[in-house]
């Protein structure tokens, strides 16, 4: 590599975040490194935006915005990372959970990083929720009782259920994190769940084919970038196996899942909007604590119901934030 050609992909690792953004001319520059793909990102995306809007930053007017999407490969992470550094942003949002925190943190130790991600203290992104430290601060994803609410769910709806399993991307941080509340969430419920993985299409398909082979009368699929963009396959695999699923997100159930419980993740987008705003204002992410989950969305689909055979219980209508006829 030529020298000058090194000095330019490594500069915005080594600059402090205010001197790249005085290199630059106009609006500070915001990098979007995410794990996810545009195509099915529109909706988390407005809430960043929304988010920046609470700052008092417009995109297109007093601040750009450079995305960069890995499409749930996330070997292509590293090298989006430097690419946006090389570009003097004055900070970085993360998103798309673990595989574009880790990346973002392995390219910087001084520009300015918002992370949306599951459990970021655990997974050592972060000092304290309280006190993040470092140049890293965000949303976490985390909630001790969600694999249990999952679970409880499906068996609520397939209440014969002995087996349900889980469906799990090894090459996320969070795989072996994942896999181990969801095993404590079944001992507890006193049913089996077993981990499925996949990475690939022919892995996803393969997993799909398990289920009947294991006995599983549902399957819980993960928030996890790699799934989230290829969602309607998972979608459509769900329908082909006559499987119950709950899903981590609104839109798996807007595309045809059985149901979904988790995070609001477009208001989670915002909150991490409003974080970026606060960083190019001059607050450091050390003093911004980690914001925690507080709202939940859980969603029902009648029509997938219907397809599968399957009557959801009145209760759970009753609690269900949208129910799709």
């Amino acid at each position: 590599m030529r020298r000058r050609d090194f000095i330019a992909a490594t500069a915005g690792a080594v600059a402090a975040p205010g001197a790249a953004w005085a290199e630059r001319s106009g609006p500070p520059l915001v990098g979007v490194l995410s794990a996810r793909a545009a195509a099915e990102s529109a909706g988390v995306i407005a809430g960043f935006r929304r988010g920046l809007r609470e700052a008092g930053f417009v995109e297109g007017e007093n601040v750009a915005i450079a995305y960069r999407w890995a499409e749930g490969r996330y070997d292509r992470l590293p090298a989006l990372a430097k690419d946006l550094l090389s570009r003097n942003v004055a900070a970085i949002f993360a998103a798309g959970g673990p595989p574009a925190a880790f990346a973002a943190k392995g390219a910087t130790t001084t520009v300015p990083v918002v992370v949306v991600s599951s459990d970021p203290v655990r997974l050592g992104l972060v000092a304290s929720l309280a006190r993040p430290g470092g140049n890293i601060t965000g949303v976490s994803l985390f909630a001790p009782t969600i694999w249990g609410k999952q679970l409880d769910l499906l068996k609520q709806v397939v209440p014969k259920a002995r087996v349900i399993a889980v469906l799990i991307n090894p090459a996320n941080p969070n795989a072996a994190i994942y896999a181990g509340e969801a095993a404590a969430a079944g001992r507890a419920l006193g049913i089996e769940v077993p981990v499925l993985k996949a990475s690939s299409a022919e892995s996803l398909g393969q997993a799909f084919a398990a289920l009947a082979r294991l006995g599983a009368a549902g399957l819980v699929v993960p928030a996890e970038a790699y799934f989230d963009s290829r969602r309607d396959r998972i979608v459509a695999l769900a329908a082909q196996h006559a499987v119950a699923g709950c899903y981590p997100w609104r839109e798996y159930a807007m595309a045809g899942g059985l149901m979904s419980y988790g995070n609001n993740l477009p208001d989670a987008y915002r909150q991490a909007g409003n974080y970026v705003g606060r960083v190019l204002k001059g607050e450091k992410p050390a003093d911004l604590p980690v914001v925690q989950p507080t709202a939940f969305d859980f969603v029902v689909n009648l029509k997938t119901a219907k397809a599968l055979g399957l009557a959801i219980p009145a209760t759970l209508l009753a609690l269900a934030d949208d129910v799709i006829e």
